[in-house]
């Protein structure tokens, strides 16, 4: 497959911004309202007033935006919950939802530095910017076609979602952690594995708003094999949330 160029399509559409003014961080928590409460229903709007969706981790998280150029709005947004001190509770959201799914024969959570992980989450994409068959289901808009990357594909820019891990990605890089988690579909993470990014299966299956699983990725799972085009990608959006090398 010839190597398409990802990184002008992104520039023309896209820029990833670092949420880190409390004005930014509303426009976090309001899609996340807009997705998880509004629209999906996941999340009880009564628990989240003043239409902003929050929780106890967003204080020890970076977060960013998904500006859509052409029309100056925010398409998405994603946040990175680092394990940092001791606060009384799990370090990230998975130890605390989904402990009993987590197998410590692959990767004991419990034995890793609790400074040098974190966890992808709460990846939200505006209904507007979900209009591909199959998208409008999930916050992350994870049709079907998900990150093939023919260039007879309808949109130039591969998908929104993965424009968004890649930020959590540059983020966790930036911070110096050795790898990350997220909770995503098996299949979502097979694709992945395409495009290089290698996430491993570290607990079971669980019935979460559909199937879902937890994830682990380490700096080799995300350099050693990722896409020339997509490395040329991450140096970009390092280079928008203002990341050095």
């Amino acid at each position: 497959m010839a190597k398409l160029d990802l990184v002008a399509p992104y520039h023309e559409f896209f820029q990833l911004v670092p949420a880190d003014t409390d004005e930014l961080r509303q426009e976090v928590y309001r899609i996340r309202y807009d997705v998880y409460c509004a629209e999906l229903g996941w999340e009880p709007p009564e628990e989240n007033p003043g239409g902003l969706e929050t929780d106890a981790y967003d204080a020890t998280s970076r977060h960013c935006l998904l500006l859509h150029r052409p029309t100056g709005q925010y398409a998405g947004c994603v946040r990175l919950v680092m394990a940092g001190e001791e606060t009384g509770r799990p370090a990230i959201p998975l130890q605390e939802h989904c402990r009993e799914t987590l197998d410590p024969a692959i990767l004991d959570i419990d034995a890793l530095p609790r400074g040098s992980f974190g966890e992808i989450s709460r990846l939200a994409i505006r209904s507007r910017f979900r209009r591909r068959p199959g998208e409008n289901q999930t916050p992350d808009g994870m049709g079907r076609e998900l990150f093939q990357l023919q260039k007879s594909q309808r949109r130039r820019f591969p998908h929104i979602a993965l424009g968004l891990y890649l930020g959590a990605a540059s983020i966790g890089i930036g911070e110096g952690l050795e790898g990350v988690f997220a909770m995503m579909e098996p299949r979502l993470a097979r694709h992945l594995r395409i495009t290089g990014i290698s996430f491993l299966q570290v607990g079971e299956v669980i019935d979460y708003h559909g199937p879902r699983a937890p994830f682990y990725i380490d700096r080799a799972g995300l350099f050693d094999s990722l896409r020339p085009e997509l490395l040329e990608l991450l140096d970009a959006i390092r280079e928008d949330l203002g990341i050095k090398p």
